[in-house]
């Protein structure tokens, strides 16, 4: 081991010790640009409007300001949410083959009068007319819809994430820079998992609307597109950064590429290959949930639906279900 002595001044010699300043006049020429370009887009994302908003609803809720349209609206909100909905009641009439001898569970049968006011022809006079209507009472049906339309929405996330991986295994194999056959494939590869990556979940699902129809088939087509552009480019990129020295012993004995692949990068990436897929599948079960407001299934098609129709109490177990 060579060691070298370290270099100590020469005794009388006087020492002068100077440090460059961290930061220069291009720092703070970089901050100051960089501030006016927050301030110019907060101004047109309304910055400056949410926080004084806010400020009115702290001081609303703390008793120093007498309005404030945040918690004016968001108590509005609540009040039409709570209780949330349970139960569902439907009229016997609009039913169709509705069988009084084979209701559903806990259901039963309640008649309710109602009393309009409707004009006589014949006296021109407004008379009260009372009208019975029957109606079937579900205790707990709305939890039972619910609780499908949640089960669905799983559904179309195991889907989605199952079709990502099909799709993204081929793309990952042709785009791989030491796997791919040629130039031409791999940007080929490239482009399509960067094209599909591009695209929202959202925007996807609701042109797949158009083209399948309302329903759980566009959202798991939207979901498995858009996650084949994220699995392609990682499955991808590990098998890039795999170890080489399993592959070049495997290539000395005589392997192919497919061989190769199999046997000596596969075990090395298969653990990052899980994780990345049970992320998948937990963001698409997320997910799943908002293209449903689109038409593509799922309990946001549902919540969609009790939303339009001012329905907020049914919002509100839906709300507490996601």
């Amino acid at each position: 081991m060579i060691t070298k002595p370290i270099p100590v001044p020469t005794a009388g010699t006087q020492l002068a010790w100077k440090l460059d300043h961290p930061y220069t006049a291009k720092h703070l020429l970089i901050v100051l640009v960089l501030l006016a370009g927050l301030i110019y887009t907060g101004q047109r994302t309304e910055m400056d409007r949410m926080a004084t908003m806010t400020v009115q609803a702290i001081g609303k809720l703390l008793g120093l300001t007498d309005e404030s349209q945040v918690v004016r609206g968001l108590s509005r909100i609540g009040q039409s949410m709570w209780p949330p909905a349970i139960g569902e009641k439907e009229e016997v009439a609009r039913l169709s083959r509705f069988d009084r001898n084979d209701l559903p569970w806990f259901s039963y049968l309640e008649v309710q009068e109602r009393r309009e006011q409707r004009m006589n022809l014949q006296t021109l006079q407004m008379d009260v007319e009372t009208e019975r209507i029957e109606y079937l009472v579900k205790p707990v049906g709305y939890l039972w819809t619910v609780f499908a339309k949640m089960v669905q929405t799983v559904e179309i996330a195991i889907w989605g994430t199952l079709l990502s991986v099909l799709l993204s295994i081929p793309l990952a194999y042709l785009a791989a820079r030491n796997y791919t056959p040629n130039r031409f494939t791999y940007t080929l590869a490239r482009g399509s998992i960067s094209l599909l990556r591009s695209a929202p979940e959202l925007i996807v699902a609701l042109f797949l609307v158009l083209a399948y129809g309302f329903g759980p088939i566009a959202g798991v087509l939207a979901l498995g597109l858009h996650a084949a552009g994220f699995l392609g480019k990682f499955y991808a990129e590990d098998i890039e950064n795999a170890d080489k020295k399993p592959q070049e012993a495997l290539e000395a004995i005589g392997a192919g590429k497919l061989k190769t692949l199999w046997y000596g990068v596969l075990p090395q990436v298969l653990p990052q290959y899980i994780a990345y897929t049970l992320y998948i599948l937990d963001r698409n079960i997320r997910m799943a949930t908002v293209i449903g407001l689109v038409g593509a299934g799922g309990i946001g098609q549902e919540l969609k639906g009790r939303f339009d129709m001012f329905q907020y109490d049914h919002v509100a177990t839906i709300l507490i279900a996601i």
